[in-house]
């Protein structure tokens, strides 16, 4: 079995990011992300910002596999690695900007 690369929470920050771009690139996805978070679709730039968005990103995907199947699918990654990146960002403190 091939070893994952070792995973830094920059790039599993740009793993959120496309799983974010992911949702957003069809409106059925985004419309039910929207609505399971709460954010509405005009604050989604601003809640972008906020330290724990891009965990909530991969915690979304986390939760339906079939949508989790879907990105790793597009993105040609495994879905182990988007757990990774996931598990990353719940362990390691938020980014402050």
């Amino acid at each position: 079995m091939a070893r994952m690369p070792d995973m830094t929470r920059e790039s599993a920050e740009t793993v959120a990011i496309q799983a974010l771009g992911f949702i957003a690139a069809e409106p059925a996805r985004l419309g039910r992300f929207l609505a399971l978070s709460g954010i509405e679709v005009q604050s989604l730039r601003d809640a972008a910002r906020e330290p724990n968005f891009l965990l909530g990103v991969l915690d979304y995907l986390a939760g339906d596999d079939a949508l989790l199947q879907a990105f790793a699918s597009e993105a040609g990654i495994a879905p182990e690695v988007m757990i990774t990146a996931r598990n990353l960002l719940a362990a390691a403190p938020p980014a402050t900007g």
